[in-house]
Protein backbone atom coordinates (compact mmCIF):
# COMPACT_ATOMS: atom_id res chain seq x y z
CA UNK A 1 0.00 0.00 0.00
CA UNK A 2 0.94 3.61 -0.55
CA UNK A 3 1.11 5.88 2.02
CA UNK A 4 -1.07 8.95 1.65
CA UNK A 5 1.69 11.35 2.07
CA UNK A 6 3.47 10.11 -1.27
CA UNK A 7 0.65 10.37 -3.85
CA UNK A 8 -0.74 13.79 -3.05
CA UNK A 9 2.84 15.74 -3.15
CA UNK A 10 3.77 13.91 -6.58
CA UNK A 11 0.17 15.05 -8.44
CA UNK A 12 -0.36 18.32 -6.43
CA UNK A 13 2.73 20.10 -7.71
CA UNK A 14 2.49 18.95 -11.13
CA UNK A 15 -1.11 20.37 -11.17
CA UNK A 16 -0.06 23.39 -9.56
CA UNK A 17 2.46 23.94 -12.15
CA UNK A 18 0.74 22.97 -15.08
CA UNK A 19 -2.37 25.48 -13.50
CA UNK A 20 0.47 27.61 -13.24
CA UNK A 21 2.03 27.41 -16.47
CA UNK A 22 -1.90 28.03 -18.26
CA UNK A 23 -2.11 31.19 -15.88
CA UNK A 24 0.48 32.46 -17.13
CA UNK A 25 0.00 31.43 -20.99
CA UNK A 26 -3.02 32.88 -20.54
CA UNK A 27 -1.30 36.23 -19.18
CA UNK A 28 1.21 36.45 -21.75
CA UNK A 29 -1.60 35.94 -24.55
CA UNK A 30 -3.67 39.19 -22.59
CA UNK A 31 -1.18 40.51 -22.47
CA UNK A 32 -0.09 40.52 -25.78
CA UNK A 33 -3.63 41.62 -27.33
CA UNK A 34 -3.44 44.53 -25.20
CA UNK A 35 0.10 45.82 -27.17
CA UNK A 36 -1.25 44.63 -30.79
CA UNK A 37 -4.41 46.58 -29.85
CA UNK A 38 -2.69 49.65 -28.57
CA UNK A 39 -0.46 49.63 -31.63
CA UNK A 40 -3.54 49.32 -33.85
CA UNK A 41 -5.14 52.15 -32.22
CA UNK A 42 -1.84 54.47 -32.25
CA UNK A 43 -1.19 53.61 -35.93
CA UNK A 44 -5.10 54.95 -36.44
CA UNK A 45 -4.36 58.18 -34.43
CA UNK A 46 -1.16 59.29 -36.54
CA UNK A 47 -3.29 58.27 -39.72
CA UNK A 48 -6.10 60.49 -38.21
CA UNK A 49 -3.85 63.56 -37.27
CA UNK A 50 -2.50 63.54 -41.00
CA UNK A 51 -5.73 63.24 -42.92
CA UNK A 52 -7.15 65.67 -40.56
CA UNK A 53 -4.14 68.27 -41.66
CA UNK A 54 -4.03 67.52 -45.06
CA UNK A 55 -7.98 68.16 -44.88
CA UNK A 56 -7.45 71.42 -43.22
CA UNK A 57 -4.46 72.32 -45.72
CA UNK A 58 -7.02 72.05 -48.78
CA UNK A 59 -9.39 73.85 -47.07
CA UNK A 60 -7.01 76.62 -46.62
CA UNK A 61 -6.02 76.23 -50.12
CA UNK A 62 -9.71 76.59 -51.22
CA UNK A 63 -10.14 79.82 -49.49
CA UNK A 64 -6.75 81.18 -50.75
CA UNK A 65 -8.02 80.11 -54.29
CA UNK A 66 -11.61 82.43 -53.67
CA UNK A 67 -9.36 85.04 -52.95
CA UNK A 68 -6.83 84.61 -56.11
CA UNK A 69 -10.06 84.78 -58.16
CA UNK A 70 -11.08 87.67 -56.51
CA UNK A 71 -7.52 89.44 -56.85
CA UNK A 72 -7.36 88.27 -60.53
CA UNK A 73 -10.93 89.44 -61.47
CA UNK A 74 -10.39 92.94 -59.66
CA UNK A 75 -7.22 92.96 -61.64
CA UNK A 76 -8.46 92.52 -64.86
CA UNK A 77 -11.20 94.97 -64.07
CA UNK A 78 -8.61 97.83 -63.45
CA UNK A 79 -6.48 97.06 -66.43
CA UNK A 80 -10.05 97.81 -68.66
CA UNK A 81 -11.19 100.29 -66.53
CA UNK A 82 -7.49 102.21 -66.07
CA UNK A 83 -4.38 101.72 -67.59
CA UNK A 84 -2.16 102.37 -64.57
CA UNK A 85 0.38 101.23 -62.07
CA UNK A 86 -2.36 99.71 -59.48
CA UNK A 87 -3.66 96.59 -61.59
CA UNK A 88 -0.01 95.53 -61.81
CA UNK A 89 -0.03 95.47 -58.23
CA UNK A 90 -3.25 93.72 -58.18
CA UNK A 91 -1.89 90.88 -60.76
CA UNK A 92 1.56 90.70 -58.68
CA UNK A 93 -0.98 89.68 -55.13
CA UNK A 94 -3.01 87.72 -57.71
CA UNK A 95 0.36 85.48 -58.57
CA UNK A 96 1.32 85.01 -55.48
CA UNK A 97 -2.02 83.69 -54.53
CA UNK A 98 -2.01 81.21 -56.80
CA UNK A 99 1.38 80.25 -56.27
CA UNK A 100 0.39 79.56 -52.27
CA UNK A 101 -2.57 77.98 -53.61
CA UNK A 102 -0.07 75.60 -55.26
CA UNK A 103 2.48 75.01 -52.85
CA UNK A 104 -0.91 74.01 -50.29
CA UNK A 105 -2.11 71.62 -52.09
CA UNK A 106 0.70 70.17 -52.67
CA UNK A 107 1.45 69.49 -49.17
CA UNK A 108 -2.12 68.85 -48.77
CA UNK A 109 -1.65 65.71 -51.26
CA UNK A 110 1.28 64.35 -49.55
CA UNK A 111 -0.47 64.41 -46.22
CA UNK A 112 -3.32 62.80 -47.66
CA UNK A 113 -1.29 60.14 -49.37
CA UNK A 114 0.62 59.78 -46.00
CA UNK A 115 -2.41 58.86 -44.01
CA UNK A 116 -4.35 56.01 -46.87
CA UNK A 117 -5.44 54.04 -46.09
CA UNK A 118 -6.90 54.27 -43.33
CA UNK A 119 -6.18 50.91 -41.71
CA UNK A 120 -3.52 49.74 -39.16
CA UNK A 121 -1.19 47.88 -41.57
CA UNK A 122 1.14 47.87 -39.33
CA UNK A 123 -0.88 46.09 -36.28
CA UNK A 124 -2.52 43.78 -38.58
CA UNK A 125 1.55 42.70 -39.68
CA UNK A 126 2.40 42.33 -36.09
CA UNK A 127 -0.37 40.23 -35.49
CA UNK A 128 -0.32 37.81 -38.69
CA UNK A 129 3.59 37.23 -37.57
CA UNK A 130 2.24 36.86 -34.13
CA UNK A 131 -0.39 34.12 -35.19
CA UNK A 132 2.23 32.34 -37.90
CA UNK A 133 4.67 32.39 -35.07
CA UNK A 134 1.90 30.72 -32.24
CA UNK A 135 0.76 28.17 -34.43
CA UNK A 136 4.40 27.10 -35.78
CA UNK A 137 5.21 26.27 -31.99
CA UNK A 138 1.95 24.30 -31.82
CA UNK A 139 3.18 22.06 -34.65
CA UNK A 140 6.87 22.23 -34.00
Amino acid sequence: MSSPNNTPPSREPRSTGIVGSIRRAAGHASALLRLERELAQAELQRKGASLGAGAALALAAGILSLFALGFGLAALAAALALVVDWWLALLIVFGVLVVLVAGLLLAARRLVHAGTPLKPQQAIDEARLTKEMLGGERAG
